[in-house]
């Protein structure tokens, strides 16, 4: 890490779900071999020698690890990396695996933070990333900017976007005849989008195509930017991926973390006091879907925003429905038009799949498409050219749809309650007709914010007593920078280019809660990320702007702490705590023995944190570590108890009494139920007891509750969330 540890620095990493690779038995292919540095042989001068060493060819190595993930990748057959598991300086080998973006980190007046964001490259040309008014780049910052065939290192960086690299050798081993462009310049969009969301410079009059226009800004408008390209059109290898967190990081779907190597770097970030934050996932509703789990990561999930971009359905009935639409083309005009659903020449017609649709029944009328299986825009191209002329889009995942696309064909996507009833019309009335309408953009849209369908859920899969996701952030429908090599539905057949784009995903999410990270970093400097993340998790709201709790647009009730963790994010309240839940290089040792991993693989986890690690101290709840939310998983007790510390970060001679809200199902007591801070820094532990009051037949399901800290001043609020099973 050299200098760039005495930076203060913060590693966005974006979320990837995991494709697969399709290999014969045989086949060569990049692996990752996690080694225990500590034993390299004296007779290798260097790291690299060693790892050359336990290869059949030094050419089979593509990038050497020596920072934040000790080992290497290479290029081998399945053979030599069995071989290569049995050593025993191995502790680990991976198969490396592709990776997807999601589309679904502090400001000192943070000039002196820097951010760096791993994803699909920038377009330093976009007017977020103007370096004017910014002081000179911070002497201790070592990172690079290198240059390219389309990216001039010397020109394109500035003093907000100070670093620019790209990682490519096993995307290169393992994609044949790619298009790719050696060089940090995005051709797809996403991280040119996220990188501004998080600290892109103010740019006025901005819009897509009329669509949201106003001030495009990012949270932390004078961090500075480094960009690391570790994504192609291919997809993100595990490979490239962790070569970024060398110089920057990434994230991924759940594992044990002693086998996820994302897990393993990020925790080596934090030891050097960099702060990580990662989308939670696009997998939601469903449950037990959510990503990036490790407690020392915080795991974001999305929620709607207080703005959208209305459509309307008129059916030939008078009927009038509302959706929502990015749709930039002609309009369809006054005239009712025919309405047809599964018309096609397969039971798949109904989700309108290239060839399923029979032109004779769908020409000159708009269709209804159920969302699935290919893009929201690639199915108004098959509905166009079946000769449709325009489309109904339904959402089965979503009683109501926040999330617009920018579609080429006049298209209203509406969520299933809707949908359904206009299914319904279609299907009995014997001339069923419709118009479309299009309506721009509204602001104050009540309630909001909700919880986006998309939003993956918990309870963790890895760590079930470790609430995830922590928290939520704007992740439906935003504006931000966009890459003019691709148009903004990332189609081919979409000849459209903009400078601003409007997408929605955890991974937009994500850069809004790293912003507020951002802006922390740089009020509190020496803050750990575990007091960072706990000052956003503690002062996060769980009510709308109606007042009302959180709603779910999966189901348009009320939400709970498996879908929005804490609750939605706010910068200001994050900004004065209160009071922190901080965790130890201790009690992160208690935690990992608690895991039951093997030794040496706890050693080399724990190696930056200089602890003697003999386990004799764990945990006897992996809940007991210092956490600012509370997963208490009964199983078969009746009671189980867990201990907190407090630090206070507010005001001298600080009071707080302890408010409970619990289901009836449990009996919780916390002691002492009131705490007294006469200094700033100084810490006090309390107890708190989960009493199980329910009998083993009706002990199923799950049921969440509160625990909250207050003065007149400060709320210092944790979510609790019971399970039995």
């Amino acid at each position: 890490m050299g200098s760039m540890g005495k930076l203060w620095l913060l590693a966005l990493v974006v979320l990837f779900s995991t494709l697969s690779l399709l290999l014969s038995a045989n086949a060569k292919q990049t692996y990752i071999v996690h080694m225990n540095h500590n034993s390299k042989p004296q007779t290798h001068a260097t790291q690299r020698d060693w790892y050359q060493s336990l290869t059949s060819s030094s050419d089979s190595i593509l990038y050497t690890y020596t920072t934040a993930f000790h080992g290497f990748a290479a290029y081998l057959d399945p053979e030599e990396a069995e071989s290569l598991r049995k050593k025993d300086a191995v502790l680990n080998v991976f198969e490396d695996r592709i990776y997807s973006v999601q589309t679904t980190q502090i400001e000192q007046a943070a000039g002196d933070v820097i951010v760096a964001v791993l994803d699909t490259g920038v377009w330093p040309e976009s007017k977020s990333f103007d370096d004017t008014g910014l002081p000179e780049i911070p002497k201790r910052w070592k990172g690079k900017c290198i240059s390219a065939r389309d990216f001039d290192g010397k020109r394109h960086c500035n003093k907000k976007l100070i670093g620019a690299r790209y990682f490519q050798r096993a995307h290169n081993k393992n994609v044949y005849a790619s298009k790719d462009v050696a060089s940090p310049r995005d051709y797809d969009g996403h991280g040119t989008h996220c990188a501004s969301t998080i600290a892109g410079s103010p740019v006025a009059n901005v819009s897509f195509f009329g669509y949201g226009k106003g001030t495009a800004r990012g949270v932390a408008i004078r961090a500075r930017v480094a960009i690391y390209k570790i994504c192609w059109s291919q997809g993100c290898h595990g490979a490239d991926i962790l070569a970024g967190v060398e110089g920057y990081f990434r994230c991924g779907k759940p594992a044990p973390y002693h086998e996820d190597p994302t897990a393993i770097a990020a925790f080596s970030a934090i030891q050097y006091g960099i702060f990580v934050s990662c989308a939670a996932g696009n997998s939601g509703p469903i449950k037990s879907t959510v990503s990036n789990v490790a407690p020392w990561i915080m795991s974001v999930g999305a929620g709607s925003i207080d703005r959208d971009f209305p459509a309307y359905i008129l059916l030939g009935n008078k009927q009038l429905f509302k959706g929502v639409s990015l749709y930039t083309g002609p309009r369809m005009g006054n005239k009712l038009v025919g309405l047809v659903y599964n018309k096609g020449k397969n039971s798949s017609s109904n989700f309108c799949l290239d060839g399923t649709l029979e032109p004779a029944l769908v020409r000159g009328k708009v269709v209804i498409c159920d969302i699935g299986i290919i893009g929201y825009e690639e199915k108004g191209l098959v509905v166009r050219k079946a000769g449709g002329v325009g489309m109904i889009q339904v959402n089965f995942l979503a009683v109501k749809e926040m999330s617009a696309h920018s579609h080429l064909l006049p298209t209203v996507e509406v969520g299933y309650k809707i949908g359904n009833l206009i299914k319904s019309y279609e299907m009995t009335d014997p001339n069923p007709t419709v118009i479309l309408g299009f309506d721009g953009t509204a602001v104050n849209v009540w309630p909001s914010p909700m919880v986006a369908s998309f939003s993956s859920r918990g309870p963790s899969l890895v760590t079930p007593q470790i609430l995830k996701p922590d928290v939520i952030a704007p992740g439906v429908s935003i504006l931000a920078a966009w890459s003019e090599a691709v148009s903004p539905s990332q189609l081919e057949e979409d000849k459209r280019i903009t400078k601003f784009n409007i997408i929605s995903g955890t991974s937009m999410a994500c850069p809004h809660a790293s912003g507020i990270v951002a802006l922390l970093k740089a009020a509190y400097p020496t803050w750990s990320p575990s007091a960072i993340k706990s000052a956003i998790m503690t002062s996060a709201y769980n009510v709308d702007n109606t007042n009302s709790p959180l709603r779910d647009l999966a189901k348009g009730a009320s939400s709970n702490p498996w879908a929005y963790g804490s609750g939605h994010v706010d910068p200001k309240k994050a900004l004065s705590p209160g009071l922190i839940y901080d965790i130890s290089k201790e009690d992160y040792s208690k935690f990992f023995c608690s895991l039951h991993y093997p030794h040496d693989i706890i050693v080399t986890f724990m190696s930056h944190l200089k602890l003697n690690i003999s386990c004799s101290n764990k945990f006897s709840d992996l809940g007991d570590l210092n956490y600012p939310s509370f997963s208490v998983l009964f199983k078969n007790k009746t009671s189980i108890q867990y201990s907190r510390e407090l630090t206070n970060v507010g005001p001298v001679n600080s009071m707080y009494e302890v408010t409970v809200t619990a289901p009836s199902s449990v009996q919780v007591t916390v002691e002492p139920a009131k705490m007294v801070f006469k200094k700033v820094g100084e810490k006090q532990r309390y107890t708190v007891t989960f009493n199980n009051k329910k009998n083993k037949e009706a002990a199923v399901g799950a049921v969440f509750g509160w625990i909250v800290w207050s003065n007149a001043q400060y709320k210092v609020s944790s979510p609790v969330a019971f399970t039995w099973t």
